[in-house]
C-alpha cells in the first residue's frame, strides 16, 4: 500500500482525531450472533455461534422483498454488527442475519454455509489469494455506491476485466502495543538501558531493553516484559502469519515484487530472533505456549502484567477500561533486525473484503447491497463502524465519522513522521495449510521438541508446494 494513501486514510483520520478492527487474525472472542427471530439458527461444527433476535419493526418500510445473511469475521465486533443489523430491520422491515464464526475457522465455516440453501448473502475475504477460491460466488460490485464510494481503487480488488469482486471496509495498523506507565517505570529506575521509548527504533535496542525488563520484572511488579505468544487458533495467526509478514515484506522489498511462487527465506534468521525474543522473555514458559490463548495475552497485557504486546490497533476495544489507562497505550513497529529499520514504521492494510454472494436471489443480493449502503451512508452505521466497531474505513462517505483510538492516533504519528509502514503481503501467503505448517514448527520450536530448520523448511518448501497446488489448474 502506497505511503500516499496510508496517509490520506490514516492521515484525514488524525487531523480531525483516529483504528481499530483484524489481525486477522485478532484476539478474538469464540462468538456468533444472529438477528431477526424468524431466523434459523446457523448449525455448523466449524463455527461456535450465540444467537441474538430482534423483532421485526411493525412500522417497518420493507416491500417483504429480499433479505440479508452477514457472515462475519470478526468476533471482537460481533455483538455491534448484531445491534446495527436490528437497527436497519427497525427501519426498513428487511431481515438481516448476522453469524460470526468462531476465531481462527472463518474459512472452514464458509465453505459449510456455502453448501446450505441458505447460503450467506454477503461473505469476506482476506485478499487476493483468498479471493482466488470464492471467485466464482462474487457478484460484480463496479457499479454499487460501496465501490463508487471507496477513496481509491487501491481499496478494491480488481480482476483483469475491469470487474471488483471485493472492497475493503476497514484499514488496520499493527506492531508491538506496549504500556508507556510501565516502561517509565523501568526507565525511571536505575541502570535503564533508555532514557525515553524514543530510543527504541531497532532491534539490537528492543532486545537489550526486553531482556532487561524481564530481568528486573519482580521489582517492576510483572509477569514478564511480552505477553504470551499463544499458539492455539485465537491466538497462533499473530506470528504464523502477521510476525512471518516481516521477512516476507524485506524480501519483496529486496526484489521489487508484490508476489512469488516461490520465497527464499532471505530474512528467516531475522524472523528466528524475534520469536526467540518474544517467548524466552514473557509471562510465561514457551512450553507452555500451546494452552495459551488470545484471550490470554490480552488479559496479561490490559491488566498490567506485561510491557509489550504484539497486536494490531483493533484490540483497543478489548484493553481500554482495564487496567491501562489510554493515555498509557502506545505502539512500536515489529523491529528484526534489518538495515536500516530505524526507518521502519508500523504494518499497514488490510484483509478484510467485502463480497456479495451473486448466486444469492436477485432480491437478496439488492437487499444485501442496499444494507451495505446504508451502513456507509446512514448516521447509525457510520456512527457504528466508527465509534462502536472503531474502525477507519476507505469510504468517502466516512470523513467526519472518525475513530478515537489512542492506537490509530500512533500509527497517524509514524506516517507523518516520515516512516515507512510495512505493506501487508501476508494476502499473498499461497494457503491457510502453508500458515498451519509454519505455525506447527514454530510451536515444536518453542517447545523444544523441534528444530528452527523445521521452520525453515516449512516457510521455504511449504510455499512453493502450497503455490503449485493453488495454481495447478491455471
Amino acid at each position: 500500500m502506497k505511503k500516499k494513501m496510508l496517509s490520506l486514510v490514516l492521515g484525514v483520520a488524525m487531523v480531525s482525531s483516529l483504528l481499530a478492527g483484524c489481525g486477522g487474525e485478532t484476539t478474538d472472542t469464540d462468538t456468533a450472533a444472529t438477528t431477526q427471530d424468524t431466523a434459523a439458527a446457523v448449525e455448523s461444527s466449524d463455527a461456535e455461534t450465540t444467537q441474538e433476535t430482534t423483532e421485526e419493526a411493525s412500522a417497518g418500510t420493507s416491500s417483504g422483498e429480499g433479505s440479508v445473511y452477514y457472515l462475519n469475521f470478526k468476533p471482537e465486533q460481533a455483538d455491534q454488527w448484531v445491534d446495527l443489523a436490528a437497527v436497519y430491520t427497525e427501519q426498513t422491515g428487511v431481515p438481516v442475519t448476522v453469524v460470526t464464526a468462531a476465531s481462527g475457522t472463518y474459512e472452514s465455516t464458509l465453505k459449510s454455509e456455502m453448501a446450505k440453501t441458505d447460503a450467506p448473502t454477503l461473505f469476506q475475504v482476506n485478499g487476493p489469494v483468498g479471493l482466488a477460491s470464492w471467485k466464482d460466488y462474487c457478484y460484480d460490485l463496479k457499479d454499487t455506491e460501496i465501490y463508487k464510494n471507496l477513496t481509491s481503487d487501491e481499496f478494491a480488488l480488481i480482476n483483469e476485466d475491469g470487474s471488483v469482486p471485493a472492497v475493503a471496509y476497514v484499514i488496520e495498523t499493527y506492531g508491538i502495543i506496549y504500556n508507556k506507565a510501565l516502561l517509565n517505570d523501568y526507565i525511571n529506575m536505575d541502570g535503564a538501558l533508555i532514557t525515553s521509548a524514543d530510543e527504541i527504533n531497532n532491534f539490537e535496542t528492543l532486545k537489550a531493553v526486553a531482556e532487561d525488563i524481564q530481568s528486573k520484572k519482580d521489582e517492576l511488579g510483572i509477569e514478564g516484559a511480552f505477553t504470551s505468544a499463544g499458539m492455539d487458533s485465537s491466538s497462533d495467526w499473530r506470528f504464523k502469519t502477521h510476525l512471518a509478514n516481516l521477512p516476507i515484506y524485506y524480501e519483496y522489498k529486496d526484489k521489487g515484487i508484490e508476489s512469488t511462487d516461490a520465497i527464499e527465506g532471505t530474512y528467516l534468521d531475522n524472523y528466528k530472533q524475534i520469536w526467540d525474543l518474544y517467548i524466552n522473555n514473557a509471562t510465561c514458559e514457551p512450553t507452555l505456549l500451546s494452552s495459551k490463548t488470545g484471550e490470554d495475552a490480552t488479559s496479561e497485557f490490559a491488566l498490567g502484567e506485561a510491557v509489550f504486546y504484539q497486536n494490531g490497533t483493533w484490540a483497543y476495544s478489548e484493553i481500554t477500561g482495564n487496567d491501562v489507562a489510554d493515555e498509557d497505550l502506545g505502539i512500536l513497529p515489529i523491529y528484526i533486525g534489518v538495515e536500516g529499520e530505524e526507518n521502519q514504521g508500523l504494518c499497514t492494510g488490510s484483509e478484510n473484503y467485502w463480497c456479495v454472494n451473486k448466486n444469492a436471489a436477485p432480491e437478496d443480493i439488492q437487499a444485501t447491497l442496499d444494507f451495505l449502503t446504508w451502513v456507509i451512508t446512514s448516521d447509525e452505521g457510520r456512527d457504528a463502524l466508527a465509534n462502536e466497531m472503531g474502525f477507519v474505513t476507505p469510504f468517502k462517505t466516512m470523513a467526519d465519522y472518525l475513530p478515537a483510538n489512542p492506537l490509530v492516533q500512533a500509527a497517524n504519528e509514524y506516517i507523518e513522521s516520515g516512516k515507512e509502514s510495512v505493506s501487508w503481503n501476508f494476502t499473498t501467503m499461497p494457503s491457510e495449510e502453508w500458515k498451519n505448517g509454519v505455525g506447527s514448527a514454530l510451536l515444536e520450536y518453542a517447545q523444544g521438541t523441534g528444530e528452527w530448520d523445521a521452520v525453515v523448511t516449512a516457510f521455504v518448501d511449504g510455499w512453493a508446494t502450497e503455490y503449485a497446488a493453488a495454481h495447478a489448474e491455471e
